[in-house]
């Protein structure tokens, strides 16, 4: 009686193993999927397709691309192949990614540039702006590839600024595959320009000056390239928003106004004398300029020395009288 009660709960045990190995072998559609190359399988779409797994219903999506194929499609498709009893678990759809590596149009555009550069010495890379006959794009590649991008030739029309490329593309594992470009090239500079009107003796501020490519064959040789170059600088004209700052458009700032009332020093061995004076001229630091003397009423040469101040060395001040109020005079140790 035992004996054949075991053999009985053996029997169930196996029977109830069967059921769950076969639940567990069911055929289950995937959500989503990530192929490698040109062709969907079965398997790539159905889990435990058997021997039918990889066979091919499907052609891919473009590389770097992702689609969708309704649930219906998938099942219609494998039932021609005897594969029945997929389970959806209410999937209506499923996504499928083709596999890829990007290469960033920039990366193309730098390697264009760089043959451009060195073979028609157009000047630095960076400073080569490139107009392609079509918008790049990213492009994509199998991911087995490896390598990057490289011209195989070039030619280029220094006139009209048109080229004409041939790239080589990684394709996939050891293979490459060949790409044509076409577009125009511009070896350009960078240049000072203002951002606002700038009137005569205006002192040009950082926020004032704006760096802006422009082509360098439109480019005289005394525009300014760099941004000290005009920061902190004064108009000698009024500057005009997008026209390119020369040399001779900048000064130095003026430290005296005309008819400003300055500082006249007047130096001589051992003795410093200060009076008050009015500028019959402006001028910048180390400029010399006309400057009434307030005192003597003479009107006398001196170099600028700083914002309101006259340096005159050539000589010692007539003073008119005493009076403190006037004129401030000190005596340096001799």
């Amino acid at each position: 009686m035992i004996r054949s009660f075991l053999a009985a709960f053996v029997v169930l045990a196996a029977v109830g193993t069967i059921v769950k190995a076969e639940d567990a072998a069911q055929p289950t559609l995937k959500s989503d999927a990530i192929i490698t190359g040109d062709i969907v399988r079965i398997g790539d779409l159905i889990e435990n397709s058997g021997i039918v797994a990889s066979v091919p219903i499907f052609r891919s999506p473009d590389l770097g691309s992702t689609g969708t194929i309704s649930a219906d499609a998938v099942l219609e498709a494998v039932r021609k192949h005897a594969l029945i009893g997929v389970a959806t678990a209410g999937i209506r759809d499923v996504v499928v990614t083709r596999a890829s590596r990007a290469i960033p149009a920039k990366d193309v555009e730098d390697v264009v540039a760089r043959a451009l550069s060195s073979r028609f010495d157009l000047g630095p890379t960076k400073d080569i702006v490139l107009n392609f006959t079509r918008d790049m794009q990213v492009m994509y590649v199998e991911p087995s590839s490896v390598g990057t991008p490289r011209v195989t030739h070039i030619d280029f029309d220094a006139r009209s600024g048109r080229f004409d490329a041939m790239l080589e593309i990684p394709a996939s594992a050891g293979k490459r595959t060949a790409v044509r470009l076409s577009g125009r090239a511009v070896a350009t500079i960078e240049v000072a320009t203002v951002t606002r009107v700038i009137e005569r003796g205006g002192v040009l501020k950082e926020a004032d000056v704006l760096m802006d490519r422009r082509p360098r064959a439109e480019i005289g040789r005394d525009v300014i390239t760099k941004r000290e170059q005009a920061v902190n600088f004064a108009a000698r004209n009024s500057l005009q928003p997008g026209r390119p700052l020369r040399v001779v458009d900048l000064t130095t700032p003026e430290l005296v106004q005309r008819n400003e009332t300055v500082t006249l020093v007047y130096e001589v061995p051992g003795i410093m004398v200060t009076v008050r004076g009015k500028a019959a001229d402006g001028g910048a630091e180390g400029d010399v300029i006309s400057v009434l003397n307030e005192q003597s009423k003479r009107t006398v040469q001196g170099t600028i020395i700083g914002p309101g101040r006259v340096l005159v060395s050539n000589g010692s001040p007539r003073l008119a009288s005493n009076n403190s109020s006037r004129e401030s005079t000190s005596a340096a140790p001799r």
